[in-house]
């Protein structure tokens, strides 16, 4: 698939999950050349590379799940997931989303939005999840866009996450005003800001993840409930619609 200066490409293994890994690596500032895990095996992996030289800008995988199974996603590390075991319909979990970093172009979140919505069309996914991370370890960086989530967006109480690790920190909106809308946004991560736009919820709490040096909320998609004029949108990108 290509939009405008880029390509996707989708493996389950080889040379390109290997260059996926390497990117990885750069983007997250693991010691190792690659960074690997036990759920890459069992994952679609997407690289978006410019196509003229070449250059991964952008990578992220995909785990198809039912809701039986889960509590095996890479999510369930760091979240009880149990209530989600009755949801209704295929998953899909989004992982390892990376951007060169600088990289600003619109074409290539759109490119990589165009991949997720085929594969959510091809295989009838009905709720589409992952951890959505924050740069450090620091909360007071991101006050502005948690009391935001807190105030907007917290799941709806039957698909809550629990808490399952130690070190997190509660969502909360302590400001009677509300919270600072424009300040949330300069704070919030490009692909969150989109799936907020889809109508996306959030967990209650943000995981402390201090080996990625990142702060995470589980972030979910029902695809039912995702706005009509947004899903004519992402299936003009596919070139559905």
């Amino acid at each position: 698939m290509e939009r405008g200066r880029y390509r996707a490409t989708l493996v389950h293994d080889g040379a390109v999950v290997a260059r996926a890994q390497i990117f990885r690596a750069a983007c997250f500032g693991v010691q190792a050349t690659h960074d690997r895990d036990a759920y890459d095996p069992r994952c679609i992996h997407v690289l978006i590379t410019e196509t003229d030289s070449g250059a991964a800008v952008c990578c992220f995988r995909m785990l198809h799940l039912t809701p039986s199974d889960i509590t095996q996603s890479y999510s369930a590390q760091f979240y009880d997931l149990s209530p989600l075991e009755r949801y209704c319909g295929d998953m899909l979990e989004v992982g390892r989303f990376c951007l060169r970093p600088g990289c600003v172009d619109p074409d290539v979140l759109r490119l990589a939005w165009a991949v997720l919505t085929a594969r959510v069309d091809a295989l009838g996914v009905a709720f589409l999840f992952g951890c959505s991370s924050f740069q450090g370890t620091v909360p007071a960086l991101y006050d502005a866009c948690f009391a935001l989530l807190a105030h907007r967006h917290i799941a709806p109480c039957q698909w809550l996450p629990g808490v399952k690790v130690a070190e997190h920190v509660a969502l909360a909106c302590n400001d009677s005003a509300g919270p600072d809308h424009k300040r949330a946004m300069t704070q919030t991560p490009p692909l969150l800001r989109s799936y907020l736009g889809l109508g996306a919820w959030v967990s209650d709490h943000a995981v402390i993840d201090r080996q990625m040096d990142t702060m995470h909320v589980f972030t979910g998609v029902e695809v039912a409930l995702i706005p009509p004029a947004r899903k004519r949108a992402l299936r003009y990108l596919v070139g559905t619609q």
